[in-house]
Formats: structure tokens, C-alpha cells, sequence
């Protein structure tokens, strides 16, 4: 998910870069005979936040909405250790709050290659 493009994440870059979130981790299948315990653990995901190059991303039809704040991301969450932290535990619990509600299941599965 491309958070912010070129000019406004804050990167003194001369190529075309964009500050992205993304899941380093997916969630694991839950069956129904697994506790609630057990699956709130399966249910833990591990994002990543980074800026890519322009070039090295590929334009998709697909779209997720996950609304951000832009105080949280913008050079200073990369750079300082803490802020990132910060950053990275606001965008998991949103998209923990996603994969729970089932409508983007596409989004949470491993990419088929």
C-alpha cells in the first residue's frame, strides 16, 4: 500500500521514490476447533514500512483502503528507531482490524508466483 509518492515523504532522493506499507508476515489459518487464544495468536501479523523506488513498483488494478496518518509517516518515522515503532504498531493494528473483518481476504494471502 503506497502511502505517500515523490515530493511529500520527505526523502532526499533524485528518482522517483514512494513510502510504502506493507505485510512482512500473514496471518495463519485458523480452523474452528483452534480456542480463541490460539487463534488471536494466528491472527498476529508483522507489517514493514519502507521507501521503494518508483521503478521498482508495479501498478496494480487492485486498491485497499487503509487510512494512515501522515503525521506518523514521513521521513522521521524511517530514520528514528522509536517513531518507526510508533508508526509500525498504528499500521498493524489497522490492518489487524481489516483482515478481521473478511471483505480484503486478497490482500492477506501469500502471492502466488
Amino acid at each position: 500500500v503506497s502511502t505517500q509518492s515523490t515530493g511529500s515523504s520527505g526523502i532526499n532522493a533524485e528518482y522517483g521514490h514512494a513510502l510504502v506499507v506493507g505485510i512482512e508476515r500473514n496471518p495463519k489459518p485458523i480452523t474452528k476447533s483452534m480456542g480463541k487464544k490460539k487463534q488471536n495468536k494466528r491472527n498476529k501479523l508483522k507489517p514493514f514500512v519502507k521507501v521503494y523506488n518508483c521503478n521498482h513498483l508495479m501498478p496494480t488494478r487492485y486498491v485497499l483502503d487503509l487510512p494512515v496518518d501522515k503525521e506518523i509517516f514521513n521521513k522521521n518515522a524511517i530514520k528514528d528507531p522509536a517513531q518507526k515503532r510508533k508508526a509500525l504498531a498504528a499500521v498493524k493494528t489497522k490492518l489487524e482490524e481489516k483482515y478481521k473483518t473478511g471483505k480484503t481476504r486478497w490482500f492477506f494471502q501469500k502471492l502466488r508466483i
